[in-house]
C-alpha cells in the first residue's frame, strides 16, 4: 500500500467550540484506492473510515477546492 496524499481539514466542533483538524489520507494498493478519515477528535471517541474508491472518485479527492473539504464524508 503506498500513500499518495494526506491532508487535515481544520474544523471546530458545533457543540463545545473546540478547535480540530480532521484527517484525511488516500492510499493505492493494487486493488484501487483506498480513502481513510478522522474526524480529529482524540481517541477512543474519534470516528474513523474508510471508503474505497473509484480512480474517477481519487481524482476528484485529489483536486477538491478547500471549500469542499470532507465532502466525502456525507
Amino acid at each position: 500500500m503506498k500513500l499518495i496524499c494526506a491532508r487535515r481539514i481544520p474544523a471546530l466542533d458545533s457543540d463545545t467550540l473546540e478547535y480540530r483538524e480532521a484527517k484525511e489520507a488516500l492510499f493505492r494498493d493494487g486493488n484501487g484506492f483506498i480513502l481513510y478519515l478522522s474526524d480529529g477528535v482524540p481517541p477512543p471517541l474519534c470516528r474513523e473510515r474508510l471508503i474505497l474508491l473509484s480512480s474517477r472518485e481519487a481524482l476528484l479527492w485529489l483536486n477538491e477546492d478547500r471549500a469542499e473539504a470532507g465532502s466525502f464524508w456525507e
